[in-house]
């Protein structure tokens, strides 16, 4: 797996423009975790399950469109890191719903989204990519606290639980949490390398493969009801195929730092949908925090 730094031309190519992509992955993904909190608290359905279908869908759909595009000759020496960072694009999702499972949704949402922005920019810290400066530190602070303030707010008690199960949860959660850091680490040199498309196929169709594993425990089960049917495309269309395509775009054309904190507008957008259609209220700190997050990331787009 290479390590060397993206050429600086990629990460100067269209930036506000990436940067909006990687914002419209992070609100596509907000919208996708509305829909699946309905599936799962009102029809049954196993996040394993909605995950394993959301992939397939969405590779079928970036397979046919980006297929001819994929490149063998590229491909080939990047197979394991295609393998690996398809694997943990399945694993953080899997780990994420594990943790909510163990010690409720409000923990390892935290966990989940808030370490990778830090440990990303520590990485690059470490390796040069970033500047340790007071604007980036600050701007990271403000996105992680205005995250929190969202989170916090909004969550519903945590379950009482014993000290195993809080453990568990909470090394799915930060398990959740490096996997998506070194995902998101790692996938702007795969798109950089085989094009966004082609690299988001590919990486679609590992995820998928690894979630249909889950079918040696239980039936994958496609909905019969033609609303439950639409939802799960929609997932798979919108917030696999397409959000998926727009990160890996953004991804290689954005800092890591830039790119986490940008996707941050996933809770963000799936607290103000749940205010618009399931009669939920914003509290004064979600609506600090809000503002707090779109500032940092704003304040991202003008840092050079």
């Amino acid at each position: 797996m290479s390590t060397s730094p993206r050429p600086s031309h990629v990460y100067h190519a269209s930036p506000k423009l990436a940067l909006l992509a990687a914002c419209g992955a992070g609100v596509l993904w907000g919208t996708g975790a509305l829909v699946v909190n309905v599936l799962v608290a009102k029809h049954g359905f196993t996040p394993e399950n909605i995950s394993f279908w959301r992939f397939a869908i969405g590779a079928v759909i970036l397979v046919t469109v980006f297929g001819r595009s994929i490149v063998w000759s590229r491909l080939k020496p990047l197979l394991l890191t295609v393998l690996l960072s398809g694997v943990a694009m399945a694993g953080y999702v899997l780990l994420w719903f594990l943790g909510i499972e163990k010690i409720g949704a409000a923990i390892p949402t935290l966990i989940a989204l808030c370490l990778p922005p830090v440990i990303v920019t520590i990485i690059a810290i470490i390796r040069g990519h970033e500047k340790a400066d007071a604007l980036l530190l600050l701007v990271l602070m403000g996105a992680i606290t205005g995250t929190i303030l969202i989170i916090v707010s909004h969550a519903s008690p945590t379950k009482c639980v014993d000290g195993y199960n809080t453990l568990l949860g909470i090394v799915f959660s930060i398990g959740s949490a490096l996997l998506y850091a070194g995902f998101s680490m790692i996938s702007g040199r795969i798109s950089s390398a085989l094009g966004a498309g082609a690299a988001t196929a590919c990486l679609s169709v590992v995820a998928a493969a690894v979630m249909s594993l889950f079918a040696f425990n239980q039936p994958l089960i496609w909905p019969t009801d033609m609303p439950l049917q639409v939802w799960f495309l929609y997932l798979g269309v919108v917030t696999a195929a397409l959000a998926l395509l727009a990160f890996s775009w953004g991804a290689a054309r954005l800092k890591p730092t830039t790119l986490t904190v940008a996707t941050l507008l996933e809770p963000l957008t799936a607290v103000v949908l749940s205010a618009l259609f399931l009669d939920e209220h914003l509290s004064v700190l979600q609506w600090i925090g809000g503002i707090l997050l779109l500032f940092s990331i704003w304040v991202l787009g003008k840092r050079k």
